[in-house]
Protein backbone atom coordinates (compact mmCIF):
# COMPACT_ATOMS: atom_id res chain seq x y z
CA UNK A 1 0.00 0.00 0.00
CA UNK A 2 2.98 2.20 0.05
CA UNK A 3 3.93 1.54 -2.74
CA UNK A 4 0.58 2.66 -4.26
CA UNK A 5 0.79 6.04 -2.69
CA UNK A 6 4.02 6.71 -3.86
CA UNK A 7 3.03 5.84 -6.94
CA UNK A 8 0.18 8.28 -7.14
CA UNK A 9 2.50 11.28 -5.38
CA UNK A 10 4.88 10.29 -8.77
CA UNK A 11 1.92 10.78 -11.34
CA UNK A 12 0.88 14.02 -9.21
CA UNK A 13 4.56 15.66 -8.98
CA UNK A 14 5.01 14.73 -12.84
CA UNK A 15 1.72 15.85 -13.73
CA UNK A 16 2.38 19.23 -11.99
CA UNK A 17 6.34 19.99 -13.74
CA UNK A 18 4.70 19.06 -16.72
CA UNK A 19 1.11 21.33 -16.92
CA UNK A 20 2.33 23.81 -14.10
CA UNK A 21 0.80 26.47 -15.55
CA UNK A 22 -2.74 24.80 -14.77
CA UNK A 23 -2.89 22.48 -12.36
CA UNK A 24 -5.40 19.72 -13.12
CA UNK A 25 -8.33 18.24 -10.75
CA UNK A 26 -7.83 14.75 -9.33
CA UNK A 27 -10.38 12.34 -8.53
CA UNK A 28 -9.11 9.59 -6.58
CA UNK A 29 -11.87 6.51 -7.11
CA UNK A 30 -12.24 3.65 -4.88
CA UNK A 31 -14.44 0.76 -4.34
CA UNK A 32 -14.23 -1.85 -1.45
CA UNK A 33 -12.93 -5.15 -2.03
CA UNK A 34 -12.96 -4.58 -5.35
CA UNK A 35 -9.97 -7.40 -6.64
CA UNK A 36 -8.17 -7.05 -10.01
CA UNK A 37 -9.43 -10.46 -11.01
CA UNK A 38 -12.77 -8.83 -11.59
CA UNK A 39 -11.50 -6.09 -14.38
CA UNK A 40 -11.75 -6.83 -17.39
CA UNK A 41 -8.53 -5.04 -18.60
CA UNK A 42 -6.54 -7.71 -16.01
CA UNK A 43 -7.53 -10.90 -18.41
CA UNK A 44 -8.84 -12.92 -15.88
CA UNK A 45 -11.29 -15.78 -16.18
CA UNK A 46 -13.95 -13.93 -16.06
CA UNK A 47 -12.78 -11.45 -18.44
CA UNK A 48 -14.85 -12.76 -20.93
CA UNK A 49 -17.86 -11.94 -19.53
CA UNK A 50 -17.05 -7.68 -20.30
CA UNK A 51 -17.72 -7.53 -16.14
CA UNK A 52 -16.15 -3.54 -16.15
CA UNK A 53 -17.02 -2.07 -19.80
CA UNK A 54 -16.48 1.60 -18.43
CA UNK A 55 -13.32 0.96 -16.27
CA UNK A 56 -12.08 -1.30 -19.13
CA UNK A 57 -12.10 2.24 -21.16
CA UNK A 58 -11.26 4.03 -18.65
CA UNK A 59 -8.11 2.33 -18.92
CA UNK A 60 -7.33 1.58 -22.43
CA UNK A 61 -6.83 5.57 -22.29
CA UNK A 62 -5.01 5.60 -19.46
CA UNK A 63 -2.39 2.89 -17.75
CA UNK A 64 -2.60 0.29 -16.02
CA UNK A 65 -0.72 -0.70 -13.45
CA UNK A 66 -0.58 -4.89 -13.06
CA UNK A 67 1.91 -5.14 -10.35
CA UNK A 68 -0.20 -2.48 -7.49
CA UNK A 69 -0.24 -4.75 -3.67
CA UNK A 70 -1.55 -3.52 -0.24
CA UNK A 71 0.54 -4.57 2.62
CA UNK A 72 -2.49 -5.32 5.12
CA UNK A 73 -5.56 -6.66 3.13
CA UNK A 74 -7.96 -5.10 5.97
CA UNK A 75 -10.29 -2.19 4.89
CA UNK A 76 -9.20 0.34 7.51
CA UNK A 77 -5.78 -0.19 7.65
CA UNK A 78 -5.48 -0.29 3.54
CA UNK A 79 -7.19 3.22 3.59
CA UNK A 80 -5.17 4.68 6.39
CA UNK A 81 -2.14 4.03 4.40
CA UNK A 82 -3.11 5.66 1.55
CA UNK A 83 -4.06 8.67 3.76
CA UNK A 84 -0.30 8.77 5.17
CA UNK A 85 1.66 7.30 2.85
CA UNK A 86 2.77 4.94 5.94
CA UNK A 87 2.98 1.51 6.68
CA UNK A 88 -0.02 0.26 9.46
CA UNK A 89 3.27 -0.35 12.00
CA UNK A 90 4.18 3.24 11.52
CA UNK A 91 0.79 4.70 11.14
CA UNK A 92 -0.68 2.73 14.13
CA UNK A 93 -4.05 2.02 12.66
CA UNK A 94 -3.40 -1.86 12.25
CA UNK A 95 -6.86 -3.51 12.29
CA UNK A 96 -10.74 -2.90 11.66
CA UNK A 97 -10.80 -0.65 15.28
CA UNK A 98 -8.43 1.91 14.08
CA UNK A 99 -8.77 5.40 13.60
CA UNK A 100 -7.22 7.97 11.82
CA UNK A 101 -7.16 11.45 13.64
CA UNK A 102 -7.45 14.37 11.61
CA UNK A 103 -3.99 15.96 12.01
CA UNK A 104 -2.84 12.71 10.60
CA UNK A 105 -4.78 12.97 7.65
CA UNK A 106 -1.67 13.87 5.26
CA UNK A 107 -2.79 13.16 2.07
CA UNK A 108 -5.74 15.68 2.20
CA UNK A 109 -3.50 18.48 4.16
CA UNK A 110 -0.80 18.26 1.68
CA UNK A 111 -3.41 18.46 -1.31
CA UNK A 112 -4.99 21.86 0.62
CA UNK A 113 -1.39 23.45 0.78
CA UNK A 114 -0.91 23.19 -3.18
CA UNK A 115 -3.94 25.07 -3.67
CA UNK A 116 -6.76 22.00 -3.97
CA UNK A 117 -9.99 21.90 -2.76
CA UNK A 118 -10.51 19.16 -1.03
CA UNK A 119 -13.58 16.74 -0.70
CA UNK A 120 -14.32 13.30 0.54
CA UNK A 121 -17.72 11.97 -0.67
CA UNK A 122 -18.39 7.93 0.32
CA UNK A 123 -17.23 5.13 2.58
CA UNK A 124 -14.51 6.57 4.68
CA UNK A 125 -14.39 4.31 7.58
CA UNK A 126 -11.28 5.93 9.65
CA UNK A 127 -13.67 6.23 12.87
CA UNK A 128 -12.67 10.00 13.24
CA UNK A 129 -13.90 12.87 11.63
CA UNK A 130 -12.23 13.58 7.87
CA UNK A 131 -11.96 17.44 9.26
CA UNK A 132 -8.67 17.91 7.02
CA UNK A 133 -10.57 17.77 4.35
CA UNK A 134 -12.90 21.11 2.85
CA UNK A 135 -16.17 19.55 1.94
CA UNK A 136 -17.01 15.98 2.61
CA UNK A 137 -20.51 13.39 3.20
CA UNK A 138 -19.61 9.94 3.96
CA UNK A 139 -21.09 6.96 5.10
CA UNK A 140 -20.77 6.12 9.04
CA UNK A 141 -18.71 2.99 9.40
CA UNK A 142 -19.36 0.33 6.92
CA UNK A 143 -22.64 1.77 6.06
CA UNK A 144 -25.83 0.84 4.10
CA UNK A 145 -26.50 -0.06 0.81
CA UNK A 146 -30.27 0.67 0.72
CA UNK A 147 -31.50 4.18 1.80
CA UNK A 148 -27.93 4.95 3.20
CA UNK A 149 -27.40 7.97 6.05
CA UNK A 150 -24.43 10.42 6.04
CA UNK A 151 -22.39 11.88 7.90
CA UNK A 152 -21.52 16.09 6.72
CA UNK A 153 -20.32 18.94 8.19
CA UNK A 154 -22.89 20.91 10.08
CA UNK A 155 -24.33 23.09 13.16
CA UNK A 156 -23.19 19.82 15.65
CA UNK A 157 -20.03 18.17 16.66
CA UNK A 158 -19.13 15.02 14.96
CA UNK A 159 -20.98 12.51 14.05
CA UNK A 160 -24.21 14.07 14.76
CA UNK A 161 -25.45 15.57 11.49
CA UNK A 162 -26.55 13.27 10.02
CA UNK A 163 -28.36 13.35 6.05
CA UNK A 164 -30.84 10.72 4.72
CA UNK A 165 -31.12 9.57 1.35
CA UNK A 166 -33.56 7.10 -0.36
CA UNK A 167 -31.55 4.48 -2.99
CA UNK A 168 -28.81 2.20 -3.57
CA UNK A 169 -25.61 3.22 -2.13
CA UNK A 170 -23.65 3.32 -5.45
CA UNK A 171 -26.23 5.75 -6.67
CA UNK A 172 -27.03 7.86 -3.88
CA UNK A 173 -22.17 8.41 -3.68
CA UNK A 174 -22.90 9.35 -7.26
CA UNK A 175 -25.54 12.16 -6.93
CA UNK A 176 -23.80 13.49 -3.97
CA UNK A 177 -20.81 13.49 -5.98
CA UNK A 178 -22.11 15.36 -9.17
CA UNK A 179 -24.14 17.74 -7.12
CA UNK A 180 -20.68 18.67 -4.86
CA UNK A 181 -19.26 19.31 -8.27
CA UNK A 182 -21.95 21.12 -9.95
CA UNK A 183 -23.14 23.25 -6.79
CA UNK A 184 -20.90 23.61 -4.75
CA UNK A 185 -17.35 23.72 -5.11
CA UNK A 186 -15.41 26.84 -5.27
CA UNK A 187 -15.32 26.85 -8.93
CA UNK A 188 -11.84 29.27 -8.90
CA UNK A 189 -9.50 26.25 -7.63
CA UNK A 190 -8.50 23.09 -8.65
CA UNK A 191 -9.90 20.09 -6.78
CA UNK A 192 -9.07 16.90 -5.10
CA UNK A 193 -11.79 14.91 -4.66
CA UNK A 194 -11.82 11.21 -2.90
CA UNK A 195 -15.04 9.69 -4.54
CA UNK A 196 -15.61 6.24 -2.40
CA UNK A 197 -18.35 3.61 -3.13
CA UNK A 198 -19.14 0.94 -0.38
CA UNK A 199 -19.65 -1.72 -3.53
CA UNK A 200 -18.87 -4.48 -4.01
CA UNK A 201 -18.62 -5.18 0.07
CA UNK A 202 -20.39 -8.33 1.49
CA UNK A 203 -23.43 -9.04 1.31
CA UNK A 204 -23.09 -7.87 -2.59
CA UNK A 205 -26.78 -5.76 -2.50
CA UNK A 206 -27.28 -4.46 -5.36
CA UNK A 207 -29.79 -2.23 -6.90
CA UNK A 208 -33.11 -4.36 -8.38
CA UNK A 209 -32.61 -3.24 -12.12
CA UNK A 210 -29.65 -5.61 -11.98
CA UNK A 211 -31.35 -8.88 -10.90
CA UNK A 212 -31.27 -10.37 -14.43
CA UNK A 213 -27.93 -9.79 -14.77
CA UNK A 214 -25.99 -12.84 -15.81
CA UNK A 215 -29.09 -14.55 -14.75
CA UNK A 216 -28.35 -16.92 -17.22
CA UNK A 217 -24.64 -17.37 -17.70
CA UNK A 218 -22.10 -19.92 -16.46
CA UNK A 219 -19.78 -18.25 -14.64
CA UNK A 220 -16.23 -19.44 -14.99
CA UNK A 221 -14.67 -21.49 -11.90
CA UNK A 222 -11.12 -20.71 -10.47
CA UNK A 223 -8.85 -23.95 -10.72
CA UNK A 224 -8.47 -23.75 -6.89
CA UNK A 225 -11.70 -23.31 -5.75
CA UNK A 226 -12.26 -27.13 -4.91
CA UNK A 227 -8.46 -27.33 -3.74
CA UNK A 228 -7.95 -29.63 -0.67
CA UNK A 229 -4.67 -30.60 -0.63
CA UNK A 230 -2.72 -28.09 1.60
CA UNK A 231 -3.76 -24.84 3.97
CA UNK A 232 -0.50 -23.55 5.08
CA UNK A 233 1.43 -23.89 7.76
CA UNK A 234 0.24 -25.70 11.21
CA UNK A 235 0.13 -22.07 12.39
CA UNK A 236 -2.90 -21.57 10.14
CA UNK A 237 -4.17 -25.31 9.60
CA UNK A 238 -3.27 -26.81 13.16
CA UNK A 239 -1.62 -30.28 14.51
CA UNK A 240 -3.59 -33.08 12.67
CA UNK A 241 -5.04 -30.38 10.43
CA UNK A 242 -7.64 -29.24 13.36
CA UNK A 243 -8.55 -25.65 12.18
CA UNK A 244 -8.81 -26.80 8.56
CA UNK A 245 -13.06 -26.03 8.88
CA UNK A 246 -12.31 -22.84 10.33
CA UNK A 247 -9.80 -21.26 8.74
CA UNK A 248 -10.83 -18.79 6.24
CA UNK A 249 -14.42 -17.80 5.05
CA UNK A 250 -15.10 -20.31 2.78
CA UNK A 251 -17.18 -20.95 -0.21
CA UNK A 252 -17.91 -24.58 0.58
CA UNK A 253 -19.00 -26.28 3.95
CA UNK A 254 -15.31 -26.60 5.01
CA UNK A 255 -16.37 -23.66 7.37
CA UNK A 256 -19.30 -24.57 9.42
CA UNK A 257 -19.60 -20.70 11.03
CA UNK A 258 -19.06 -18.65 7.64
CA UNK A 259 -19.61 -20.13 4.22
CA UNK A 260 -21.02 -18.51 0.87
CA UNK A 261 -23.50 -21.07 0.15
CA UNK A 262 -25.32 -20.51 3.46
CA UNK A 263 -24.88 -16.42 3.42
CA UNK A 264 -26.60 -17.04 -0.27
CA UNK A 265 -29.46 -19.12 0.86
CA UNK A 266 -28.19 -22.46 -0.77
CA UNK A 267 -30.13 -25.40 -0.28
CA UNK A 268 -28.42 -26.87 3.04
CA UNK A 269 -29.14 -30.47 2.24
CA UNK A 270 -26.64 -30.57 -0.91
CA UNK A 271 -23.16 -31.87 0.30
CA UNK A 272 -19.34 -31.95 -1.53
CA UNK A 273 -19.08 -30.08 -5.03
CA UNK A 274 -22.71 -29.18 -5.68
CA UNK A 275 -23.34 -27.21 -2.59
CA UNK A 276 -19.23 -25.35 -3.59
CA UNK A 277 -20.08 -25.12 -7.00
CA UNK A 278 -24.13 -23.80 -6.43
CA UNK A 279 -22.82 -21.75 -3.89
CA UNK A 280 -20.31 -19.94 -6.14
CA UNK A 281 -22.30 -19.63 -9.09
CA UNK A 282 -24.87 -17.27 -6.79
CA UNK A 283 -21.43 -15.46 -4.77
CA UNK A 284 -20.48 -13.96 -7.99
CA UNK A 285 -23.69 -13.31 -9.91
CA UNK A 286 -24.26 -11.21 -6.81
CA UNK A 287 -20.67 -9.87 -6.33
CA UNK A 288 -20.59 -8.89 -10.10
CA UNK A 289 -24.06 -7.66 -10.12
CA UNK A 290 -23.27 -5.06 -7.33
CA UNK A 291 -20.00 -3.85 -9.08
CA UNK A 292 -22.11 -3.52 -13.15
CA UNK A 293 -23.84 -0.57 -10.33
CA UNK A 294 -20.52 1.06 -9.85
CA UNK A 295 -19.46 0.89 -13.29
CA UNK A 296 -22.76 2.46 -14.77
CA UNK A 297 -22.11 5.00 -12.17
CA UNK A 298 -19.11 5.38 -13.55
CA UNK A 299 -20.32 5.92 -16.86
CA UNK A 300 -22.58 9.15 -15.35
CA UNK A 301 -19.46 10.46 -13.77
CA UNK A 302 -17.33 10.57 -16.61
CA UNK A 303 -20.09 11.61 -18.82
CA UNK A 304 -20.74 14.66 -16.28
CA UNK A 305 -16.54 15.56 -16.39
CA UNK A 306 -16.72 15.27 -20.38
CA UNK A 307 -20.06 17.37 -20.94
CA UNK A 308 -18.68 20.15 -18.20
CA UNK A 309 -15.56 20.51 -19.76
CA UNK A 310 -12.87 19.30 -17.32
CA UNK A 311 -12.32 15.90 -18.86
CA UNK A 312 -8.94 16.50 -20.44
CA UNK A 313 -7.72 18.52 -16.93
CA UNK A 314 -8.70 15.67 -14.57
CA UNK A 315 -6.07 13.26 -13.80
CA UNK A 316 -8.02 10.02 -12.69
CA UNK A 317 -7.12 7.54 -10.57
CA UNK A 318 -9.18 4.25 -9.96
CA UNK A 319 -8.31 1.82 -7.68
CA UNK A 320 -9.74 -0.69 -5.04
CA UNK A 321 -9.17 -0.82 -1.18
CA UNK A 322 -7.28 -4.61 -1.19
CA UNK A 323 -7.82 -7.96 -3.12
CA UNK A 324 -10.42 -10.25 -2.75
CA UNK A 325 -11.12 -14.00 -3.10
CA UNK A 326 -13.67 -14.69 -5.55
CA UNK A 327 -13.24 -18.48 -4.70
CA UNK A 328 -9.42 -18.77 -4.85
CA UNK A 329 -8.00 -21.75 -2.54
CA UNK A 330 -11.74 -21.96 -1.50
CA UNK A 331 -11.39 -18.53 0.30
CA UNK A 332 -13.85 -15.59 0.36
CA UNK A 333 -12.90 -12.13 1.64
CA UNK A 334 -9.29 -11.03 2.24
CA UNK A 335 -6.99 -11.15 4.84
CA UNK A 336 -5.19 -14.03 3.99
CA UNK A 337 -1.45 -13.55 2.28
CA UNK A 338 -2.30 -15.19 -0.96
CA UNK A 339 -2.07 -12.99 -3.83
CA UNK A 340 -6.02 -12.27 -4.61
CA UNK A 341 -6.33 -10.81 -1.07
CA UNK A 342 -3.22 -8.40 -1.98
CA UNK A 343 -3.14 -7.54 -5.73
CA UNK A 344 -5.17 -4.53 -6.12
CA UNK A 345 -6.30 -2.84 -9.85
CA UNK A 346 -4.65 0.58 -10.08
CA UNK A 347 -5.74 2.68 -13.22
CA UNK A 348 -4.80 6.21 -14.00
CA UNK A 349 -6.65 8.71 -16.55
CA UNK A 350 -4.73 11.60 -17.54
CA UNK A 351 -5.32 12.70 -21.18
CA UNK A 352 -3.13 15.61 -21.23
CA UNK A 353 0.26 13.32 -20.03
CA UNK A 354 -0.77 9.73 -21.38
CA UNK A 355 -1.43 9.60 -24.95
CA UNK A 356 -2.62 6.34 -26.47
CA UNK A 357 0.04 3.91 -27.60
CA UNK A 358 -0.76 0.54 -28.57
CA UNK A 359 1.22 -2.33 -27.10
CA UNK A 360 1.37 -5.73 -26.15
CA UNK A 361 0.56 -5.36 -22.90
CA UNK A 362 -1.36 -7.03 -19.96
CA UNK A 363 -1.55 -10.64 -19.88
CA UNK A 364 -0.05 -10.55 -23.88
CA UNK A 365 -3.32 -8.65 -25.27
CA UNK A 366 -3.44 -5.79 -26.78
CA UNK A 367 -3.85 -2.61 -24.32
CA UNK A 368 -3.28 0.81 -24.61
CA UNK A 369 -0.03 1.00 -21.56
CA UNK A 370 0.63 -2.03 -19.21
CA UNK A 371 2.94 -1.23 -16.40
CA UNK A 372 4.93 -3.62 -14.28
CA UNK A 373 7.02 -1.27 -12.10
CA UNK A 374 3.86 -1.21 -9.22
Amino acid sequence: MKRLSLVLVGVLFYAFQVYSQEKPNIIFIMSDDHTSQAVGVYGGILAPLNPTPTLDKLANEGVIFTNTFCTNSICTPSRASIMTGQYSQINGVLDLHGKLVPENQYLSIEMEKLGYETAMIGKWHLKEEPASFDYYCVLPGQGLYDNPEFRIQGSEPWPNNIIKTEGHSSDMITDITLQWLDEKRDKSKPFFLMHHYKAPHDMFEHARRYDDYLEDVEIPEPSSLYYRANHGSIATKGENDDYVSFIGSSVSKRNPWRNMGEDMGIDQSLEGDEYTHRAYQTYLKRYLRCFKGVDDNLARLFDYLKKEKLWDNTIIIYTGDQGFNLGEHDYIDKRWMYEESLHMPFIVHYPKMIKKTISNGCNGEQHLFCSNNY
